[in-house]
C-alpha cells in the first residue's frame, strides 16, 4: 500500500516547501486541480526536477482530448494522469495509449460515476492503472462514503490498481486501510496540520504496515 500527498491550496513555492517536509514519508506527491489551474503544468515540472525520486501525480481531471493533454503532461514530467470516469471511452482510450507510448500511468477518478462497479469493469477492460474512488470535496460536506464504493471495484476489477481519495485524516485512516487499497490519498490531512511532517510519518507507519 502506497501514500499519496495531494497539494491543493498551494503555489509553487509553498508546495516544494510542503514536500520537503514530508518527502521521506510518501510514495507519490499529486499536483491537485487547482494548482493546475493557478500554476500550469510548470507546478508539476517543477515538482519533478525538485524531487525526482518521488513520483508525480497530475491531477488534470480529463474529460476530453485523452492523448493531447497525457502527453503534454507527461512532457512536464508526470508519472501519473487523471482522467474521469465519466469521459467518453474515446477520451480514456486515448489518455491510456498515449500513457502506454511516454512510459507513464492513468489513474481514473470516479467521481460522479453512477454505476461504478459497471463503469470500473470497463475501465479494468481499457487498461487504465488506477481507479481512484473520490468523495469529492462538495461531496464531503454531504458526508458520502467512499469505501463501499471501494469494495464495489474491487470485487469486479483484474487489473487494476485501487485508490481511495476524500477528506482521510490520521484518525480516520484504519478505516481508510481496512478497506485494502493499493494507494491511499491525504490532503489536508497532512498538509493542515501544523507538524505535518510527524502525521505524515504516523499515517505512511500505518500503510506501510498494514
Amino acid at each position: 500500500m502506497e501514500l499519496q500527498l495531494a497539494l491543493d491550496l498551494v503555489n509553487i513555492p509553498e508546495a516544494k516547501q510542503v514536500v520537503a517536509e514530508v518527502a521521506e514519508h510518501i510514495d507519490i506527491v499529486e499536483i491537485g486541480t487547482p494548482v493546475v489551474i493557478n500554476e500550469g503544468l510548470h507546478a508539476v515540472k517543477a515538482i519533478k526536477e525538485a524531487f525526482p525520486h518521488l513520483r508525480v501525480l497530475a491531477d488534470l481531471k480529463i474529460m476530453d482530448a485523452g492523448g493531447y493533454e497525457v502527453m503534454k503532461a507527461s512532457e512536464a514530467g508526470a508519472d501519473i494522469i487523471t482522467v474521469l470516469g465519466v469521459s467518453d471511452d474515446s477520451t480514456i482510450k486515448g489518455a491510456v495509449a498515449e500513457a502506454r507510448k511516454q512510459g507513464k500511468q492513468v489513474m481514473v477518478d470516479m467521481i460522479n460515476v453512477k454505476d461504478i462497479e459497471g463503469r470500473a469493469q470497463e475501465l479494468d477492460a481499457f487498461g487504465v492503472d488506477y481507479i481512484c474512488v473520490h468523495s469529492g470535496y462538495d461531496h464531503q460536506a454531504e458526508g458520502k462514503n467512499s469505501f463501499e464504493e471501494l469494495a464495489a471495484i474491487k470485487r469486479v476489477v483484474k487489473h487494476a490498481k485501487t485508490a481511495v481519495a476524500g477528506g482521510i485524516k490520521l484518525e480516520t485512516l484504519p478505516e481508510a486501510i481496512q478497506a485494502k487499497p493499493d494507494l491511499v490519498i491525504v490532503g489536508g490531512g497532512i498538509t493542515g496540520q501544523s507538524d505535518k511532517k510527524s502525521v505524515a510519518a504516523k499515517m505512511n507507519q500505518l500503510v506501510k504496515h498494514a
